[in-house]
């Protein structure tokens, strides 16, 4: 079969070359149409990939999160239950000893709203109040005075670390690292504050040993247990590790929920997926307007080539022999169709991506994958195949000798 594709696909360039103004007219329709599915290819995947980096930025991906289950569901009713089991800060420590695996960091952390007064000035701030057994996975973001420590949390040392936000509250002219030191009331007692910290937060928040909060607190404001491991393939493991741990230490596992940061990036990713079909079926149509233009060209060049194609059979030529020479030049006009699509395409999202970044100050890249380029190679093939098979069909039947009396 190589033997026949070969020489066909070069009488193909040979007969384009000498119609290839209006070729490139025919198949007009086909470029616009792959450039437009290529220019939205390009930027959905940028899209999904500016998603990816923001919730990577945002949360670990190597990140185990053990939230209480507060609420029983019956017949699509959501019910808070009476009782519910929930991780103590002795538990937990349990759990940290009874680890397998390597973790980056673990903590506990319970936070409820809190008003709580600079003893300076009793100024007043209503903030979140966290109780936790550390926060030294935090440690790179002290921007002065230092993390809760271990003996902080196991002595119920009266200390506190705030965030930058809410020391900008309390006195907005003061550098940060003076307030190291001082007083704040809270919950009726005197804590001193250690450690100034940075956090992406849009709420001024605190941070106190978890050992200051009562049963009563822990059961009102159940705490969440966030175990990171080192490594992000040994987040599956980890993830079993843990529900069985619980399902051993508290029954059943409908206990607790056991979630991994992963699930965002699915969800994003199925989102994506799922707007890439969209556009692509809507954009598809117009590719396949450029398929009609390339069975128009085909049939044209039939009924203009007759004549040659009547004496290619009376001199030996099968049928098999004139029907890939057309699909031949069906392939090769829309791959030549995909080819311009594809760089216009490519060029089109570039000058788009200036005005999308001006418009929405966001710091917004196209994604030029291999993917694209493969789908594009597959349609130039395909749209070949579909709209030149009737054309070359129609040539291969045509009798030599009626073929060659239309002369």
């Amino acid at each position: 079969m190589l033997k026949k594709l070969v020489p066909s696909f070069q009488m193909a360039f040979r007969a384009l070359q000498g119609h290839f103004f209006q070729t490139f007219l025919s198949i007009l329709g086909m470029i616009i149409g792959v450039a437009a599915l290529v220019g939205i290819l390009c930027l959905i995947d940028g899209m999904e990939q500016f998603a990816k980096d923001q919730i990577s930025q945002t949360t670990s991906l190597k990140s185990i999160v053990v939230t209480s289950r507060t609420t029983k569901s019956e017949n699509g009713v959501i019910l808070k239950k009476d009782t519910f089991a929930y991780i103590t800060p002795k538990k937990f420590i349990a759990l940290q000893n009874d680890i397998t695996f390597k973790t980056s960091y673990a903590y506990l952390i319970s936070t409820q709203s809190n008003e709580a007064s600079y003893a300076p000035t009793n100024k007043k701030i209503i903030s979140l109040l966290n109780g936790v057994t550390a926060i030294t996975h935090n440690k790179d973001k002290i921007v002065a005075g230092s993390p809760l420590s271990e003996a902080d949390i196991l002595e119920k040392r009266k200390v506190v670390v705030a965030n930058k936000l809410f020391v900008k509250l309390i006195s907005p002219s003061d550098s940060t690292h003076t307030k190291i030191g001082s007083k704040l009331i809270i919950r009726g007692e005197e804590f001193e504050l250690i450690g100034i910290v940075n956090q992406n937060s849009q709420s001024p928040e605190l941070f106190v040993p978890i050992t200051h909060f009562s049963d009563t607190d822990l059961k009102d404001y159940p705490p969440t247990a966030i175990i990171e491991v080192e490594e992000i393939d040994q987040v599956g493991a980890a993830k079993e590790f843990i529900t069985q741990w619980l399902r051993k230490e508290y029954g059943a596992q409908k206990n607790f929920d056991v979630m991994t940061n992963g699930f965002r990036v699915e969800q994003a990713e199925q989102g994506f997926r799922l707007f890439r079909v969209i556009m692509g079926l809507i954009v598809g149509i117009s590719v396949l307007v450029g398929g009609v233009g390339v069975m128009n060209v085909m049939l044209i060049s039939v009924t203009q080539r007759t004549t040659e194609i009547g004496v290619r059979k009376a001199l030996g030529a099968k049928r098999s022999d004139i029907m890939y020479q057309f699909l031949a030049e069906s392939i090769s006009i829309s791959t030549m169709g995909s080819i311009c699509g594809l760089v216009l395409g490519v060029l089109g999202t570039m000058a788009t991506i200036p005005i999308i970044k001006a418009i929405t100050k966001i710091p917004f890249q196209a994604s030029y994958t291999w993917n694209t380029i493969i789908l594009v190679a597959i349609i130039a093939v395909v749209v070949g195949i579909v709209f030149g098979t009737y054309p070359a069909l129609r040539a291969s039947r045509l009798d030599p000798v009626e073929a060659m009396r239309r002369e």
